[in-house]
C-alpha cells in the first residue's frame, strides 16, 4: 500500500513521496527498501520448478576430494547393504541346502536384478557345496563375478568419432530422469577433453530446463542454442545442428523434453527430431543416449524397450544409483537388452558421472573392497 493511502498517515506530496523513495532505495537493508521492492507488481512467471541440480563446483568444493571408486561405493551403498546384509543373514548359520539357495535367490530378485541374473547367480553358488558352509564372504565374490560377466561386453566408452563435426548427441528419457544435469555433466566432461561444445535446449516444455542449460553453458563456455518456452523441438534441432557446423563445433549436445513412454504422440515427436536433424545431416544423430532413473526398478525395462523402437538408443546412461537399494536393475536391463551402458551417476557434483566399469560396479554392489 503506498503511503498515501495507509490508515493515519499524513498526506504528503508527490515529491515528498519520490524523496522518500530514492532515500530507502540508498539503504538496501532498510525496511523501507523492501516495501520499494515489493511494490513492483512480479512479471508473469512459470510455476516454480523444483530446485535444479547442484551446477558445476556447488557440490564438490564442501568435502574433500575423493576418488571415483569411493564415490561409486558410497553411491551404491544402499544396494550393498541391502544385498550384503541379507547374505550375511542367510550364510551365517546354517549349512548349504535349498531353502538357503531359495532365500538367495529371493533376496536378489527384490533388488532388481531380475529373475534369469538370479536364478543363475543361486546355481553358481549352489556348485559343488550342497550341505556344506559357505561364508558370506565367498558367495559376495561369486555375486560379484557373475554380474562382472553380465555387464562386462556392455561397458563401453562413448567414442567420439571426430571426423564427424559436429558430432550430434540425443537424450532422451521420461521426466525426472535427469537428462538436462547429465548434458551439464557430459558437457563438462568433453570440454575438459578440449573439445568445443555446442548445447541444444530442446525441453522446450519446460522454461526451467532451458534455464538450466544456460547456466551449464555460461559456466563451462558453451554456447547454448535456446527459443523461448513452448517453442518447436524439431525447429530448434535444425537451427542448432545448422549453428554447431557453421561455429566449427565438436560436439551438439541436445536436450529433449521429458516423456512417458506410453505417450504415443509424444514419441511421434522425438522422431520428428530426428527426421528434421537428418535433412542437414544423414548420419545425426550420430549417439542416441537414453538416461534411466534407477530408483524406478522394473519400469525402466519398458523405458529401454520402447524408447529403443521409436529413437534408435545407441547407449544407456544410469542415474541416481545413489538413492535406491535396487541398483541390480542394471543387471536386469543387461540381460534383456545388448545395449552399450556408457555412464553410471552416483550423486549430483559435477564429477560423480563417470564412464561406467563392470568390475567396478559388480564389486560395488556385493559389498566387496575395491
Amino acid at each position: 500500500m503506498a503511503d498515501a493511502e495507509k490508515p493515519g498517515a499524513a498526506k504528503r506530496s508527490f515529491f515528498d513521496r519520490l524523496r522518500g523513495r530514492q532515500e530507502a532505495a540508498a539503504r538496501p537493508d532498510s525496511a523501507a527498501a523492501d516495501t520499494v521492492t515489493q511494490a513492483a507488481p512480479p512479471p508473469e512467471a512459470e510455476p516454480a520448478a523444483p530446485p535444479a541440480a547442484p551446477l558445476p563446483t556447488e557440490a564438490v568444493e564442501a568435502a574433500p576430494k575423493r576418488s571415483w571408486w569411493q564415490r561409486l561405493q558410497q553411491g551404491l551403498s544402499r544396494s550393498s547393504q541391502a544385498i550384503g546384509g541379507s547374505i550375511s543373514d542367510i550364510f551365517s548359520k546354517r549349512k548349504l541346502d535349498a531353502d538357503t539357495l531359495q532365500d538367495l535367490e529371493d533376496v536378489l530378485i527384490r533388488a532388481d536384478l531380475g529373475a534369469t541374473a538370479a536364478l543363475r547367480i543361486t546355481e553358481a553358488v549352489g556348485k559343488g557345496r550342497y550341505d556344506k558352509n559357505v561364508s558370506a564372504g565367498e558367495v559376495k565374490d561369486i555375486l560379484a563375478a557373475e554380474i562382472e560377466k553380465v555387464l562386462g561386453p556392455l561397458a563401453r566408452p562413448l567414442e567420439i568419432d571426430r571426423s564427424k563435426r559436429p558430432f550430434v548427441i540425443l537424450v532422451i528419457g521420461v521426466n525426472g530422469s535427469g537428462k538436462t544435469t547429465t548434458i551439464g555433466k557430459l558437457a563438462a566432461k568433453f570440454s575438459r577433453d578440449g573439445l568445443k561444445v555446442v548445447l541444444a535446449a530442446g525441453d522446450t516444455f519446460r522454461a526451467a530446463a532451458i534455464e538450466q542449460l544456460r547456466i551449464w553453458g555460461a559456466r563451462l563456455g558453451c554456447e547454448v542454442i535456446a527459443r523461448e518456452s513452448g517453442g518447436d523441438a524439431a525447429g530448434l534441432g535444425f537451427d542448432a545442428l545448422k549453428a554447431a557446423r557453421e561455429k566449427g563445433a565438436d560436439l551438439l549436445i541436445m536436450d529433449t523434453a521429458g516423456r512417458l513412454q506410453n505417450r504415443t504422440e509424444l514419441m511421434a515427436e522425438l522422431e520428428k527430431i530426428i527426421r528434421v536433424m537428418k535433412k542437414l545431416d544423414p548420419e545425426a544423430p550420430h549417439a542416441v543416449l537414453l538416461v534411466l532413473d534407477a530408483t524406478v526398478g522394473q519400469n525402466a525395462l519398458s523405458q529401454v524397450e520402447i524408447f529403443g523402437r521409436a529413437a534408435g538408443v545407441t547407449g544407456l546412461v544410469m542415474t541416481k544409483l545413489d538413492g535406491t537399494a535396487r541398483g541390480g536393475i542394471l543387471v536386469a536391463i543387461a540381460e534383456k537388452f545388448d545395449l552399450p551402458i556408457h555412464f553410471i551417476g552416483v550423486g549430483e557434483g559435477a564429477d560423480d558421472l563417470e564412464s561406467f566399469t563392470a568390475r567396478d560396479f559388480a564389486r560395488a554392489i556385493a559389498g566387496l573392497d575395491e
